[in-house]
């Protein structure tokens, strides 16, 4: 692994920007019981049967593999499903399963027993843009007095906030606050290939090269890689937890 790469795997480990879940999932399941000594399992309901109310498929006996499950009372089923499913079992519950992914892994949310409770909780967890948080204001300490020296000096200068690096400064003299706006986020190899022609690793070492502070970096990557927009560094503001904090 080179260099940029390892230090981004380092970074991402826990990334305290991490707010909210995108590509909410809703997937209807089957709670199946079978022997005695065996723990409820669930299976996603074959294709051929997936027009059935839920009605028609708890309370009735299925069959099942690891894959997926059919029911076998007052249903129709090939003599290819029958061979594939070698248990058999009864379908205690219909359950929706809600699942996210939050920087790039999928996570099982919750269970809920209808459709429309499941959608009302889809609804609830999402926003229109699709993203939670994307405005933070974090305490100055989370970058050391040098690397604050050098965004004041930085932002003074107007010819120099637009860096053309994928992040913009601008001043907030009221709080002496220090604010960035994030352009094409989330950083992600993907998303700045489609958008930018160019890895990460690339990005990263123009801002370095154009002599970003490297702590200013960190944080800037950890906020843009969970699609923060804006990121204002106030001295008054609170500091986050699980972000480097740097003395005075």
């Amino acid at each position: 692994m080179n260099p940029t790469h390892q230090a981004a795997a380092l970074l991402t480990a826990s990334n305290p920007f991490a707010r909210g879940y995108d590509n909410l999932h809703i997937e209807r399941l089957l709670l199946i019981t079978y022997e005695d000594d065996c723990p409820p399992c669930c299976r996603p309901v074959h294709d051929a049967q997936a027009h059935l109310p839920d009605d028609e498929l708890q309370l009735f006996p299925c069959l099942f593999n690891d894959d997926f499950a059919v029911i076998s009372e007052g249903q129709s089923i090939s003599d290819d499903l029958d061979e594939r499913c070698q248990s058999t079992g009864l379908v205690r519950q219909v359950i929706y399963a809600v699942t996210g992914e939050m920087l790039n892994e999928r996570h099982h949310l919750g269970d809920l027993y209808s459709l429309e409770e499941a959608q009302a909780m889809v609804h609830r967890l999402s926003f229109e843009t699709g993203h939670y948080s994307r405005a933070w204001e974090i305490s100055t300490a989370h970058l050391p007095e040098a690397a604050m020296l050098y965004l004041k000096e930085w932002v003074s200068n107007f010819a120099l906030r637009q860096t053309g690096l994928l992040f913009e400064l601008f001043t907030l003299p009221d709080c002496c606050g220090i604010g960035c706006k994030l352009i094409g986020t989330p950083w992600t190899d993907d998303n700045l290939l489609n958008n930018e022609g160019n890895r990460y690793s690339s990005l990263r070492q123009e801002q370095l090269d154009a002599g970003t502070p490297e702590t200013l970096v960190n944080v800037l990557y950890l906020a843009a890689l969970a699609d923060v927009r804006l990121l204002i560094f106030d001295p008054d503001a609170a500091v986050l937890d699980g972000l480097a904090i740097f003395d005075e």
